[in-house]
């Protein structure tokens, strides 16, 4: 029977640090609710390899950070602990904006028969923004916790939330996510 699963993405310590205070609670609750309601969790997490020998100089995004951010060294790329994985849940680790990139997280997810993928993350315009049009053109039903997805960018998260991922699937509160999953809807 296909399911529903959290997809906690780039909740990294570097990220958080770059997120509104407000930002973390919704994150936090996101997690327990899925916890609470059965939901597989699987945290998504930017990892390069040592000297970043997959990021190419030309990667706008990925070339121009310095070699010792986001490795298996770094302590800023770990998981922040108040959304850290418990025991038993997934961790896939990526080596490009979206989810999807460098790694297997579609044959996980075909394995468990996933097909709706609820999306929390930093940032918008980032790994939430390719990871859904990624999702969508994947035939995944897409859900996006507005609140618990933030960018550095204000302006851009409301466009993006408003204008842009609601024509790809749902966009919800994790407030409303919760009371769906509460009333079987």
């Amino acid at each position: 029977m296909p399911r529903t699963a959290l997809l906690l993405m780039d909740l990294q310590l570097n990220h958080v640090a770059h997120t509104p205070d407000d930002y973390l609670p919704h994150a936090v609750r996101a997690l327990g609710t899925a916890r609470a309601a059965g939901v597989p969790v699987i945290h998504v997490a930017l990892r390069l390899r040592p000297g970043h020998l997959d990021a190419h100089p030309r990667n706008k995004t990925f070339g121009s950070l310095p070699s010792h951010l986001f490795t298996a060294d770094d302590p800023g790329a770990a998981i922040h602990p108040d959304v850290a994985p418990a025991e038993g849940e997934i961790v896939v680790h990526k080596n490009r904006v979206s989810a999807f990139a460098g790694n297997n997280l579609q044959q996980i997810l075909a394995v468990q028969d996933i097909d709706h993928l609820v999306l929390a993350g930093i940032a918008t315009g980032g790994v939430v923004l390719s990871t859904a049009l990624q999702a969508a053109d994947l035939d995944y039903k897409v859900t996006v916790l507005s609140d618990a997805c933030a960018d550095p960018d204000t302006a851009l998260h409301r466009t993006l939330v408003n204008d842009v991922l609601s024509r790809r699937g749902e966009v919800t509160t994790v407030e409303e996510w919760a009371d769906s999953l509460n009333t079987g809807s």
